[in-house]
């Protein structure tokens, strides 16, 4: 247990706690949460920062990962999906068969347009500019998500974002504060090892996709598999921007 946890007080405060951040003792909880394993980072958060608690999850190549062990400290955690309209046929698949396993309180959220509706509305716009991607992304990623983290009373998020996986997610702590909420990420210094064991110990799925070279999996339209010479933030936007927004303050891609 880490000395300086969070106060009566700040528990009693509600979203977006912008009384609360940045937390005081920020600094300390993540130099000590860095020694801790991913479970007893969880357990932490769950001590001592406000509920309600969400887990996010994209249903992506290495999610059962988070999805089993944050189910392993709360069996009944909001788990929250945004679902764009355009995932692969085999995370749809993925999604149902770890729901059914892991006995998932899914929570679905979706633009109020639907997919084809933007489509013929907007057209692609993840083919015209950097722009159009962003606002297509605000539309179908990060107000749906908003939306469900409001509506859920979400006080503090869990998300699997790893260190390794992209430059921004490099100086992300085990806890952060974003949009008003904590975020915390308690297997963020995980390597693809770490992952691989995780998932091998608990005889846990990778995506499907992931036996046809996809190392990360998101839209159909801006996902493609890892060839040769190809860095893993490079199969995903076409080598731009990899974040879509959802783990990063503004609008960003």
């Amino acid at each position: 247990m880490l000395n300086s946890a969070i106060t009566a007080a700040d528990k009693g405060l509600s979203s977006p706690f912008e009384a609360a951040f940045p937390h005081p003792a920020m600094a300390e909880w993540n130099q000590s949460l860095e020694k801790q394993t991913a479970v007893a980072r969880a357990e932490w958060a769950m001590e001592n920062l406000p509920g309600q608690f969400v887990l996010s999850s994209s249903f992506g190549i290495q999610s059962a990962v988070m999805l089993h062990l944050l189910t392993q400290v709360d069996s009944d955690i909001p788990v929250l999906i945004t679902d764009t309209g355009h995932l692969f046929p085999e995370t749809y698949r993925f999604i149902e068969q770890l729901t059914d396993r892991l006995n998932l309180n899914l929570q679905v959220y979706q633009a109020k347009e639907s997919a084809a509706w933007q489509q013929a509305k907007y057209g692609e716009e993840w083919a015209q500019s950097d722009d159009a991607l962003k606002a297509y992304n605000r539309r179908n990623k990060v107000e749906p998500l908003e939306r469900g983290l409001s509506e859920l009373n979400a006080q503090t998020w869990f998300s699997g974002v790893r260190r390794q996986q992209s430059a921004h997610r490099e100086s992300l702590g085990v806890v952060s504060t974003l949009r008003g909420r904590y975020k915390v990420h308690p297997i963020i210094d995980w390597s693809n090892k770490d992952v691989h064991e995780y998932l091998t110990k608990h005889n846990l799925p990778y995506h499907p996709l992931w036996d046809e070279g996809y190392v990360s999996v998101g839209d159909v339209h801006s996902t493609k598999p890892l060839t040769l010479g190809m860095t893993e933030e490079e199969t995903r936007f076409g080598g731009g921007n990899r974040e879509c927004g959802l783990h990063t303050d503004g609008d960003g891609i």
